[in-house]
């Protein structure tokens, strides 16, 4: 496991240089084990997993994964930002994660506020997790857990439930290369939104939307809260829709988006 640590920061560049990584074969959660670290970390931290048993994602979902099948890792990063401003971080995340797969041959689109698309099915999710730092108000740490499938045989589609998509195409490139490309976007990502907010990232989101224009729903644990015609985002991440009452600003915390089918 060294080594891949070691070859995936020889890949690396700009502020992706400063993390340390460390890969294991097993866990739980990258993202509840970093987070249980954050309050000794001196420098950020990527953590990836071969394989995780008790993966996470919104909402208390679970992230099924199998080795070789999925990339899952977490990257604990510290922001000079009070914990109110990392409200779009998780859409700045998404943007980040969509062109570096693009640049590596994967067309996907964004499904607000957490998910990458890949014809249509899931192919990434993003999970967000904030913790503070102690005497220092203006400071926090943000865990940015994310899965990717690249392989999903039927068996763990039919367990997941809902439509999924993966690229086997990404297996044939070599791993280590393929977490460094990622890492390197992400880390660009984290120290632009630290300055810039995700007012740097809005149009990048706008243009990666999947349902622009089209009928949708917002949910909330099942309930319908607003229904109009998708729009995209703000500069702050809320998600815009023009409803019968005129255009609406939703907040993400746990509400979901559903297609209207027509």
């Amino acid at each position: 496991m060294k080594n891949h640590a070691h070859r995936i920061a020889g890949f690396c560049l700009g502020p992706a240089q400063q993390v340390h990584i460390q890969v294991v074969e097993e866990t739980g959660s990258t993202n509840a084990d970093l987070l249980a670290r954050v309050g000794s970390l001196q420098s950020p931290v990527l953590l990836i997993a071969e394989r995780q048993t008790a993966g996470r994602g919104r909402a208390g979902r679970t992230w099924l994964s199998a080795p070789g099948a999925s990339l899952t890792f977490s990257l604990a990063w510290k922001f000079a930002l009070p914990l109110q401003s990392m409200v779009g971080l998780p859409l700045a995340v998404g943007v980040a994660l969509a062109e570096a797969l693009a640049e590596l041959g994967v067309g996907v689109r964004l499904k607000w506020p957490n998910d990458v698309l890949h014809e249509g099915g899931k192919l990434a999710g993003i999970l967000i997790e904030t913790a503070g730092v102690d005497g220092d108000t203006q400071s926090c740490w943000a865990v940015i857990g994310i899965g990717i499938n690249l392989m999903l045989d039927p068996e763990m589609a039919a367990q997941i439930g809902r439509p999924v998509a993966h690229v086997p195409q990404l297996t044939e490139r070599d791993r280590d290369e393929l977490m460094a490309a990622l890492l390197n976007a992400l880390a660009q990502a984290a120290v632009l939104f630290e300055r810039q907010g995700f007012g740097a990232f809005a149009e990048r989101w706008n243009g990666l939307h999947a349902y622009a224009g089209q009928p949708v729903f917002i949910l909330d644990q099942g309930k319908v809260l607003h229904e109009g015609a998708a729009i995209g985002v703000d500069g702050s991440g809320r998600f815009l829709l023009d409803t019968s009452a005129g255009r609406t600003a939703v907040m993400a915390g746990d509400v979901s988006l559903r297609v209207r089918e027509a």
